[in-house]
């Protein structure tokens, strides 16, 4: 077993993170290491300081391309925030969210969780393709 499906592994022992949350990620590192990934060049070892989504698809028969970069010093202070937020506020931007169709819970979220996840998002690239676009996450 690589080092970084243990790593996976063991915070779900910990349960710091989910079970869903567990499987993505394997799946992800799974999809790291298949052909198509290995032509991507890893990154130089450094602290990561984005995350970075790339997507090209196909829409209408017009091509279109999102490039969007997010700071992921802006993800450790959301969470930081998050603290300050009264409770009633969280619940009810939580029902939001499961409208929204993300099954996020915000009451449950830590700095040191997110702490964990970015530095094995830092080692993960998530590339999917498909006939009418191209998805690539990772960070930078």
């Amino acid at each position: 077993m690589n080092e970084q499906r243990k790593d996976v592994l063991d915070m779900l022992v910990e349960e710091k993170i989910t079970a869903e949350e567990a499987e993505r990620l394997l799946v992800a590192l799974e999809r790291d290491q298949s052909p198509a990934a290995s032509r991507i060049e890893p990154r130089p070892k450094g602290r990561a300081k984005y995350l970075r989504l790339e997507m090209e698809f196909l829409e209408d028969g017009e091509s279109g391309r999102l490039n969007v970069r997010v700071p992921l010093q802006l993800l450790r202070a959301g969470v930081r925030l998050v603290a300050l937020i009264p409770p009633r506020a969280l619940d009810r931007a939580n029902a939001e969210l499961v409208k929204a169709g993300v099954p996020i819970d915000l009451t449950q979220l830590k700095p040191a969780q997110l702490e964990a996840l970015v530095e094995h998002l830092d080692e993960t690239i998530v590339e999917m393709e498909a006939p009418d676009g191209h998805l690539r996450v990772f960070c930078e």
